[in-house]
């Protein structure tokens, strides 16, 4: 009853059947668990984040803007939703550089010469 990978036993419950792994899901939107990049759908989860944040925070802004009697608070309000939304897709990982195809070795500096 050992395991030929780690030559331990596998976690039993007390019926003596086998413990089941907990499932696991993706922490955000557009990112898979095998590391590879969602592609679409990332695009997508980068899409709403950037447009919902400016929709969102344009909103507070014109209506601030109706309560004080300005009309510039509108524009900040929807720079600073485009930056939120930036700044979420990159905290959950969606605007970074992984390549898909291939290891990937000619983007990551200068090559190392054998010795003759």
């Amino acid at each position: 009853m050992f395991s030929r990978k780690t030559g331990r036993r596998p976690l039993t419950r007390p019926n003596n059947k086998p413990a089941k792994t907990p499932k696991t899901t993706a922490g955000a939107p557009g990112v898979s668990t095998d590391g590879s990049d969602g592609g679409y759908n990332a695009g997508i989860a980068v899409f709403s984040y950037i447009v919902g944040g400016i929709i969102v925070w344009s909103l507070i802004g014109w209506g601030l803007d109706n309560l004080w009697g300005t009309r510039w608070i509108v524009l900040a309000g929807a720079l600073l939703g485009a930056a939120g939304g930036f700044y979420l897709s990159h905290m959950h990982g969606l605007t970074s550089n992984r390549t898909s195809a291939g290891d990937g070795n000619a983007a990551r500096g200068p090559s190392q010469d054998e010795e003759q």
